[in-house]
């Protein structure tokens, strides 16, 4: 109760009402530090309804992944936000902030993940939700580009080697010593550090775009027939296969093959003419199969660590899916062949 009446100033501001009448519930969390509350106004108020993000004030401008060891000078949740807004990506709006005592409010946008609608839908209407997946991110990597605001977070952080060379650890420390009880010596870390710098070098050699660095299904929102991308606070530099990589090598939604290659055909056609820069349709081909180890094994990794970190296990049943999107890269990767050796010895799901 003393919560709900903690949100009575800021509902009574964002309804127009001395004395708004509303009711609080609150929303299925993920991994994430923030919380989130739906309130609903029954007075006849507008908005109708609208979301509360609750979050520590001491966290604020901290990523919740690795991302180097400064910190932005502004919250990124907003900076990012706006600016992706006034580049025309549909975000939800935010109604009132006071970051101070960690509250935000935003726009309701329903519960409708592009995850529950892609299991639901056949294959055309998959299609085309993935096209248009495509397009927004598309729409997204040429604001980024050909706009750029060097002072939001989202341009001052970037994925250098180090950040890519953390991830791989990540997985070494989460996804296969804590996994299974079991230290890597260090002969065996040593070869691994060879391939995974190996893998790296090539990724930054690819050019280099904003990413939204969580880009997939359950990070899009249908609402009144749009995509929204939501949770997009931890933008930066990256390569540029990265997002499509999590859009389409989902851990969370495992797509026909066919398909798979039409949407990066798809993608392909908007967003690599014949030749940017240095990068060919084939280089960037071959860049979406490293990204896809690289940004895949982080994730196995990744959801150990919550489990084990956050007592949160419900991110282990995707492991399975994850490692599968690795052993698939790496048999169309035979230069990377001694690295799928090493990694089955630790890890008999990535067998060939």
């Amino acid at each position: 109760m003393e919560f709900v009446q903690q949100l009575k100033p800021y509902v009574a501001k964002i309804a127009g009402r001395p004395d708004p009448v509303y009711e609080v519930v609150k929303l299925a969390g993920d991994a994430s530090n923030r919380q989130y509350f739906r309130i609903r106004l029954t007075d006849g108020s507008a908005p109708p309804t609208l979301v509360a993000m609750v979050f520590n004030p001491a966290d604020a401008l901290r990523s919740e992944e690795a991302a180097g060891d400064s910190l932005p000078a502004r919250l990124p949740f907003l900076d990012v936000g706006r600016y992706l807004q006034r580049g025309g990506v549909r975000v939800p709006d935010v109604y009132l902030e006071d970051v101070p005592k960690g509250f935000i409010f935003l726009e309701d946008v329903g519960d409708r993940q592009l995850f529950a609608l892609v299991h639901e839908a056949g294959e055309e209407a998959r299609r085309g939700w993935y096209r248009r997946a495509i397009d927004t991110l598309v729409g997204f990597q040429t604001l980024t580009r050909t706009r750029p605001e060097p002072a939001c977070p989202a341009f001052t952080r970037e994925f250098t080697h180090d950040l890519l060379m953390w991830e791989f650890d990540h997985y070494l420390e989460w996804g296969v010593e804590a996994l299974y009880d079991r230290r890597i010596p260090e002969d065996d870390r040593t070869a691994f550090h060879s391939h995974f710098d190996r893998i790296c070098r090539s990724l930054r050699k690819l050019p280099q775009v904003v990413v939204h660095r969580d880009y997939q299904s359950r990070n899009l929102m249908v609402h009144r027939d749009e995509l929204v991308v939501i949770d997009f606070q931890d933008a930066l530099w990256g390569p540029v296969p990265y997002d499509l990589v999590a859009l389409l090598r989902d851990s969370y939604v495992a797509l026909d093959e066919a398909l798979v290659d039409d949407l990066v055909d798809y993608y392909i056609a908007r967003a690599v003419p014949e030749k940017q820069g240095e990068l060919t349709r084939e280089g960037f081909r071959r860049g979406f199969l490293l990204q896809t180890v690289q940004r895949k094994l982080k994730d196995a990794g990744r959801f150990v660590f919550i489990d084990r970190v956050k007592k949160n296990p419900s991110f282990l049943p995707n492991i399975p899916t994850s490692l599968g999107y690795v052993r698939w890269a790496l048999a169309r990767l035979p230069e990377y062949g001694e690295l799928g050796a090493l990694l089955a010895r630790y890890e008999e799901r990535l067998a060939p």
